[in-house]
């Protein structure tokens, strides 16, 4: 089974929760079966510095977050998706 983002078009990850053992969509740094924390995955190829570009950057849209959207939709600090503000 795959599940597709509704923003992006992107096929969520699967993985196993460390806490419950289920399978799961990755939708943010934490389980939605359990609330268990889920482990960081660094991104491919993603390395210091290489983020140095800021008119490229996505801000949280959490409104109280001060991270910025990886390449997997997900904010890097808090681990919520991104949802774009509607206009």
């Amino acid at each position: 089974m795959t599940m597709l983002c509704e923003t992006c078009s992107k096929e969520f990850e699967r993985t196993t929760c460390p806490h419950c053992k289920e399978d799961i969509f990755r939708f943010g740094a934490y389980c939605y079966l359990c609330g268990g924390e889920l482990a960081v995955e660094p991104s491919a190829g993603e390395e210091p510095g290489e983020d140095d570009d800021f008119s490229r950057r996505i801000l949280c849209s959490d409104g109280t977050c001060i991270g910025v959207i990886g390449e997997d939709g997900i904010c890097k600090v808090c681990g919520k998706p991104y949802t774009p503000e509607s206009e």
